[in-house]
Formats: C-alpha cells, structure tokens, sequence
C-alpha cells in the first residue's frame, strides 16, 4: 500500500510540474506537440488496461476512441452541449459499446488470441459503416469549428494541453493502481493462463469486463479531446487501422506488462515520428523508425520497462542458473502456519451412523467426442480422511478431478458439496467454495513469480484475503513447503521437483476443505517421494480432506484410509487399502489377464 501510495504521489507531482509548460511562453508549437505525446499515452495506456494485462489483443480501439470522438462532435455542435459535459457521455457510449461487445465474446472460449483480434479489427469497421450511412456523420463529417474551447490555459493550444495532461495523469494512475491491485493480479494470470485463473478462483469473465470498460471509457474521453482539438472530424481519419497499429506499437515498446511501459513507448515513438518525418529525408527517417522498432521487438520482446523488470528481478534473486540447479535442501519441518477454516480432525475410522460427507458424486458421467471417460461414477469423499483415486490411465481419474473443480462441465450426474449441487457452477465459484486442487503437469502462471503465484489463490479461493493478508498466507506455505527462497524467481527457473511442490503450496494458500491431489508424485526421486508424503500426512493431520490421484503405490499405501479404484470410467472396487489391492477385478485391471 505505502509503494502505491508512493508511485500515485510521484505520478501527481510530475503532473504539477508538466502544468507549468504554458507559464514558460513556449511557441504554440510545442504545446500542441506536447498535447499529442500525452493523447497517445492516454491511449496506449488505456488499450494496455486490457490487451498488455490480459494478452486480449484488440485491434477495435478505435471504435471506442471513433465513438467518444463522434459523440462529443455531434453533442457539441447540433445539440449545443457545453464541450466538457460531452466528455463523460463519450466515455459512456464507449463503454456501452465495449461492455456490449465483450458481453458476448467473452463468454465464448474459442474467441481468444488471434480470433478476438481479428473480430475487434472487424468491429471498428462495422462501427464506422453505421456512422458514415446514418445522420450520425452522413458522409460530409462533422464541423466543430464553432464549439468554443473551455479557457483553462492562456490560449487554446494551452487549453488543449492542460486537458490532456489531466487525462493522462488520470490514466496513468488508474493504470498504476489496478496493476498493483488484485484485479490486476487476476488480469495477469488470465494472460498466462485463463483456463488455471479461473479454477483457482479469479471470476476471470467480470475482470475482463471491467478492465474493458475502463479501457474503453478512456479511449472514449481521449476521442471526445482530441474531436475538438482537429475541429473537423470523419469517418476515414476517424476509424482507421492507424490507432490500433500505433497503441499496440508504442505498448509493445515500452512493455506491455508494466503499467508505465504504453506511456514510455507512446512518447518515444511520437517523438521519433516528428524527429524523422519532420526533416529533409522523411521517407529515410520512416525507414529508420521502421528498423529501431524491428530492433526493439527482436532484441527486447519485452519491451524496454519489460527488459528491465526481468533484468531487476534477475539481480535480486542472484543469477538464474542457481535457482535453477540448487534443489530444495531446506529443513522441511512445518512452519506454523494460518489455521484452516475447517477444524474437523482426521476421523479415519469409519463408524456407521458417524459417516460425514463432504462430497458425494453420484451418476457422474463425462464423454469427449464419443469416448467415455467416466460413465455413472457413484463416489463419496469423508470429511477428515485421505481418499485414493487409483486406476489405469485413461481411467477417468484426472476427469474426474476436472469435473469436481470445474475445469469441465458434467454430461449428466450430480455433485454435492457439503450438501450443496456444484452443476452448472463456474470455476472460480466452486474454488471460493473450498475446493483447490493441483494439476498433473504444473501449470504455474509463467509471468508472475513463484511468490506471486502462491499469493493469486489467497486473494480468490475460499480464504478470499486482501493483498496483505494474502502476501502474508503466501509466505507461510512457501516455508511449508521449503520454497521460500526461490519466491522471487520465476516458474521457468524451477526443477520439476519444486514446480510440484509450487503447484501444492498454491492449492492449499486457498485454504481448501476439499484438496485435489492429481499425481503431485509423478516424476520426483525416491527421497522427494518421501518429503511430499510427510508433508501430505501434515496437511491432513491439519483438518484438510484429500482426494489424491497416484500411481506411486507405496505412498497410496502409507497415506490412504479409503481406495476407490476406476477402470474405463466406472467403479470397479472400493474399501480399505488392502483389501481393494488384493481384489481379482483390481489386480486385473492393472496387470492384465493371466495367459496359459
């Protein structure tokens, strides 16, 4: 909080210095200059809110900076509005315009990465056809040269400046406080990841609505400045592929992963643009510009803001190969760590009358293109104990785990937890409900550190923290689980061994009830079979119940009080450990039948 406050202080005080550019008497010249370096931070910024954070990449930007352009064109000159009330109806009607149009798309899975790019380009178009064949424009444009412009600086172009340096000031500090908020944190884990983002919790549909209304408001308010700045507005210079171009280049430069990285590449480039195109060789200075970008996007694919983030973290944490290499040789005793919000102790011994279901799956059954993964599956899950999922692959097992977290959808069946039906739930309200899980191959958020990565499902699962709060359940597990000091690298930094035990701290920073354990064991040496069994045995002895999917028998047999064993998607046997073990249907079903 004290670093946000910080950077939003540092952000206001270079906005009052700025606001002194017209006492200096500058030639209009360079206040109209400075006016468009400011109108392009406020755009690049604002498209970053949601491409850069989300990796939505959207060509449409300028149907909503065309619709704030049009709407305070026509409020002001037909309609006689006073320039500045037109501003905030321009952002409504872009953010009517986006809200509208992710309403749809967003909910459709397929509709992501090149598609929604192309879909975006597509609307902008479609925006200008309606504007330029209704009386909204009509085909001549729309004159503003009898709109007064409001007297804030000592002459218009002052004015012009002073209004853009306000918005962009409001920009960038909205930009700043959802990257460091837990919106923000949400919006980067659907970059990497939309699928695991919502499992562990971010209502990832309601994030990207609201990055994209506030995007979109943005570019609205900037397209209702910028109406009156060039007097006379039409539909070609107006929605053109040159505004998406410009943002997604000037963002890219500067680092789409940054809040302050649009702003960067937008006054770098607009300053390139006037220095080469304004000389005596304007088309060698285009060539030139071309090149520096081409360098920047090979060389720095991160962007400038981004390259040095990676190089700051790199030295903080010391030199990559070492957290790489080094395996976990940490003393792996738990620390103390936030109770669980279930109390329940382990209660092992089943006694008739005294059965307590946390979850119970009856007549579950899943297809995928005509195969049956599960067919009919009847199971239940007691709270307090560790149930064993065991069976072949291509079982059902991780399906089954899927369903329950919401990672698919159920064909049929119903499924209770804590006597309340998970069917028809999304993912991240199962997840707040009290169940996490961990994936087969780890699947951490690539672009945000293992710290980070812990600290998302403490601020969205069930434990639903603050920031603090989260931070601070974060650092717990990551002592629990001996990861503390590789908080500050990133995933790709870890062996397999610590991207397990990252994917198991990060369940249980959710402080589940139901944890779903999917082959957490695969891959790991005998010794690290042995610390993950311990630490297993601890999170149960702490009151968490356990669903644990295994192939490693000698673990299933050390942790297990109950086995329920699949076998082409139904249940074969069930019961205690070893007597499930020594049934012929199970023995068959892992070794074949005998041949003479």
């Amino acid at each position: 909080m004290i670093g946000i406050c910080r950077t939003f202080a540092a952000i206001l005080a270079v906005g009052a210095v700025l606001a002194t550019v017209p006492l200096f008497g500058l030639p209009l010249f360079y206040e109209s200059f400075l006016y468009l370096v400011l109108h392009w931070v406020v755009l690049a910024t604002s498209w970053n809110i949601l491409s850069g954070y989300t990796g939505y990449f959207s060509f449409g930007h300028g149907a909503f900076f065309g619709a704030g352009m049009y709407t305070t064109a026509v409020l002001a000159s037909r309609f006689d509005w006073p320039f500045l009330w037109t501003l905030p109806a321009a952002a409504a009607i872009a953010m009517v315009l986006g809200l509208t149009i992710g309403a749809v798309v967003f909910r459709v899975r397929a509709v992501r990465g090149e598609i929604f790019a192309l879909l975006t380009l597509a609307f902008t178009f479609v925006v200008g056809t309606v504007v330029l064949n209704t009386p909204i424009d009509g085909g001549p444009g729309v004159y503003m040269s009898a709109v007064p412009v409001p007297e804030i600086g000592t002459s218009a172009a002052s004015s012009f400046y002073l209004m853009a340096l306000t918005l962009a000031i409001a920009t960038l500090a909205i930009a700043q406080a959802i990257w460091k908020s837990r919106l923000g944190t949400g919006l980067f884990a659907i970059h990497d990841d939309e699928d695991v983002a919502e499992v562990l919790g971010v209502p990832t549909f309601r994030c990207k609505m609201v990055a994209f209304a506030v995007s979109c408001g943005l570019a609205g308010v900037a397209g209702g400045i910028h109406a009156l700045f060039v007097a006379y507005v039409t539909t070609g210079e107006t929605f053109s592929i040159t505004v998406p171009l410009t943002v997604v280049l000037m963002s890219v430069l500067g680092g789409t992963r940054h809040w302050a990285g649009p702003a960067v590449g937008a006054v770098v480039i607009t300053s390139l643009l006037y220095a080469f195109t304004a000389a005596d060789h304007a088309v060698v200075g285009k060539a030139v510009f071309g090149a520096v970008l081409i360098a920047v996007i090979v060389f720095m694919p991160d962007g400038v803001l981004g390259s040095w983030m990676a190089h700051r973290s790199a030295r903080r944490r010391g030199a990559p190969s070492t957290t790489a290499a080094d395996a976990v040789a940490v003393d792996r005793q738990p620390a103390p760590a936030a109770p669980p919000r279930t109390t329940v102790a382990p209660d092992t011994a089943v006694r008739p009358g005294h059965v307590d279901l946390l979850l119970a799956a009856r007549g579950i059954r899943k297809a995928f293109r005509g195969v049956q993964a599960l067919d009919g599956v009847d199971l239940d899950v007691r709270r307090g104990e560790i149930l064993g999922l065991l069976g072949p692959n291509g079982s059902g097992k991780s399906t089954f785990i899927n369903l329950v977290s919401g990672h698919y959808r159920l064909d049929g069946g119903t499924l209770l937890f804590e006597s309340v039906d998970l069917v028809g739930r999304s993912a991240h309200t199962i997840a707040r409900s009290g169940i996490a899980r961990t994936y087969q191959i780890p699947r951490p958020f690539a672009h945000l550190t293992v710290f980070d990565n812990v600290a998302l499902p403490a601020m969205f699962g069930a434990a639903a923290l603050d920031r603090d709060d989260a931070e601070r359940e974060a650092r717990r597990w990551l002592e629990f689980t001996g990861l503390t000091s590789l908080q500050a690298a990133m995933p790709d930094d870890l062996n397999l061994h610590q991207r397990k035990f990252l994917e198991l701290a990060r369940a249980l920073a959710a402080r589940p009830r139901l944890l779903l354990l999917d082959e957490v064991l695969s891959g790991l040496t005998p010794g690290e079979i042995n610390e993950a069994v311990d630490l297993i045995r601890t999170i149960r002895d702490r009151g968490a119940t356990i669903v644990f999917v295994e192939h490693v028998m000698r673990a299933v047999m050390a942790l297990c009080d109950r086995l329920v064993v699949l076998n082409y998607g139904q249940v074969i046997a069930e019961g205690h450990p070893a007597e499930v073990m020594a049934k012929p249907a199970v023995v068959t079903a892992f070794l074949g039948h005998p041949h003479a």
